[in-house]
C-alpha cells in the first residue's frame, strides 16, 4: 500500500499516513497534525487540572500542603500525557491509580483514556482499564470528598466524563481504520486493474502472435518449397524456372500484404475486428489451388452446400485449421497426397479433416515442430469446438477438428 502524498500527510494523523507500518504498537514519526493534537490534548489536561486545583482552593479546610502536592502531581501527570501514544495502556492504569487520591491529575487521566481507546482494540485493554476508571470514579468521591456536592453527584459525573473520553477514542479509531481499508481497497483495486489490463495485454500478444504464424507460415513454407527447387535444380527448363519464380514473388506479395495488415491493426488500435485478415470457409477452395500451385497433391472433398453461410468465426477458424494442417503437411510430408474433408450443418457443428498420406522417402528433422499443432488445439478450444491429431498405423498423418455451428 502507497503512503499518502506528501502535500496531504502532514493534514493526516501517523497511523493513517503511515498506514504500511505493522500492527498497533508501531511508532510511526509524529506528522504536524499529532504535534497540534499533541499540544491541544496538554493544554486541555493542564486546564481541567488547574480548573480542579482552583475548586480545592476555595474548598473550605483544604490545606495548601495538600494543595501543593496536587498541584506538583498534576503537573506531572500533564507532561506524561506526551507518553500517551508510546505506552497509552501503561499511562492509562498510571493516571487511573493517581487521580484516584489526586483529582488534580483527572484531566489527565481522561487525555489517556481517549488516547488508550484510540490506539488500541476494545478488547481486553479498553474495557479493563474503562472498568478500572469507573471504579476509581465512584470511589475517589470518598477518598478525597467535595464537600459543595454530593457523592452520587460526583460518582455520576466522572463515570459520564470517562465513558464519554473513551466513546470518542473508539469513534476516532473506527474512522481511522475505515479510512485504511478504503485505502487498502482502492490499493487492491488498482493492483486487480493492473493484473487484468496486463493479462489482457497478454492475451492480445498471443492471438497476435497466433494469428501472424497462421497467416505467415503458409507463405514462407511456398517460398522455402520453391527456393529449394530452384537451388536442387539449377539445370531446370526456363519455363519451370519462371514459374518457380513467379509462385516464389507472388508468395512473398502476399506474404507481405499479410504482415501490413496485421501491422496496420497494432498501430491502429481503433480499428474493429473488420480491418484484420477475414479468411472464410468460402476461401478455403483458394487455399487448396494455391498449395497446388506449389506442387502439392491436395484433394478436397467440400460437402457444406453453402459455405457462405457459415458463421464468419467458425468458417476463419476452419481455414486456419486448414492453413496450418497443410503447412505442416508440406513440411513434414513432402510429396504425399493430401485430403481435406469439410462436412457439417447448421446445430451439428462443423468437422474439418486433413490427412496426409505417409511421406514417399525420409522425412528431415524440422525446428520447432509441434508448436503450429499446439496453437491449432487452443483455437479450436478457445472457439468452444475439439481439435486431435496424431499419426495413423500406415504412416499417415490426420487432424481432425470439430467447431460449433449454431442452427
Amino acid at each position: 500500500m502507497t503512503r499518502a502524498g506528501p502535500e496531504f500527510r502532514w493534514l493526516l494523523p501517523s497511523a493513517v499516513a503511515d498506514p504500511e507500518l505493522p500492527g498497533d504498537r508501531a511508532r510511526p514519526r509524529r506528522t504536524v497534525r499529532d504535534w497540534v493534537v499533541d499540544i491541544c490534548a496538554f493544554l486541555a489536561a493542564a486546564l481541567i487540572g488547574m480548573l480542579t486545583a482552583d475548586a480545592l482552593d476555595k474548598t473550605p479546610g483544604y490545606s495548601d500542603t495538600l494543595l501543593l502536592v496536587d498541584q506538583m502531581v498534576g503537573a506531572a501527570a500533564c507532561c506524561a500525557v506526551w507518553l500517551r501514544r508510546r505506552h497509552p495502556a501503561a499511562l492509562a492504569a498510571a493516571l487511573a491509580a493517581v487521580s484516584l487520591v489526586a483529582p488534580v491529575a483527572s484531566g489527565a487521566f481522561l487525555v489517556a483514556l481517549f488516547s488508550l481507546a484510540v490506539h488500541r482494540p476494545f478488547k481486553p485493554v479498553v474495557l479493563a482499564v474503562g472498568v478500572g476508571a469507573v471504579v476509581s470514579s465512584v470511589f475517589q468521591p470518598l477518598l478525597r470528598p467535595d464537600p459543595t456536592t454530593s457523592w452520587l453527584t460526583n460518582a455520576v459525573a466522572g463515570t459520564v466524563l470517562i465513558l464519554l473520553a473513551i466513546g470518542w477514542g473508539m469513534l476516532v479509531r473506527s474512522r481511522r481504520q475505515l479510512v485504511v481499508a478504503l485505502r487498502e481497497r482502492a490499493a487492491r483495486a488498482e493492483a486487480e486493474a493492473a493484473l487484468r489490463a496486463d493479462n489482457a495485454q497478454r492475451l492480445a500478444r498471443e492471438a497476435i502472435a497466433r494469428e501472424m504464424h497462421d497467416v505467415l507460415a503458409h507463405r514462407l513454407t511456398l517460398l522455402s518449397v520453391h527456393a529449394g527447387a530452384l537451388e536442387f535444380r539449377p539445370d531446370a527448363p526456363p519455363a519451370q524456372v519462371a514459374r518457380a519464380a513467379g509462385v516464389i514473388r507472388d508468395s512473398a506479395h502476399e506474404a507481405l500484404q499479410d504482415l501490413r495488415q496485421i501491422i496496420g491493426v497494432l498501430r491502429s488500435p481503433g480499428e474493429g475486428a473488420d480491418d484484420r485478415p477475414q479468411p472464410t470457409l468460402a476461401t478455403l477452395e483458394a487455399l487448396v489451388a494455391e498449395s497446388r500451385e506449389a506442387g502439392m497433391k491436395v484433394a478436397l472433398d467440400h460437402r457444406v452446400p453453402d459455405a457462405t453461410g457459415v458463421p464468419s468465426a467458425t468458417g476463419r477458424n476452419a481455414y486456419r485449421i486448414a492453413q496450418e494442417a497443410l503447412t505442416n503437411a508440406r513440411k513434414h510430408a513432402p510429396g504425399a497426397e493430401v485430403t481435406v474433408t469439410v462436412t457439417g450443418r447448421p446445430g451439428e457443428g462443423l468437422t474439418l479433416e486433413v490427412r496426409n498420406a505417409p511421406p514417399p522417402g525420409p522425412v528431415p528433422e524440422v525446428p520447432g515442430s509441434g508448436q503450429g499443432l499446439i496453437g491449432l488445439t487452443e483455437r479450436a478450444t478457445l472457439a468452444g469446438g475439439r481439435l486431435s491429431h496424431g499419426p495413423g498405423p500406415d504412416g499417415s498423418f490426420t487432424v481432425l477438428a470439430w467447431l460449433p455451428w449454431p442452427a
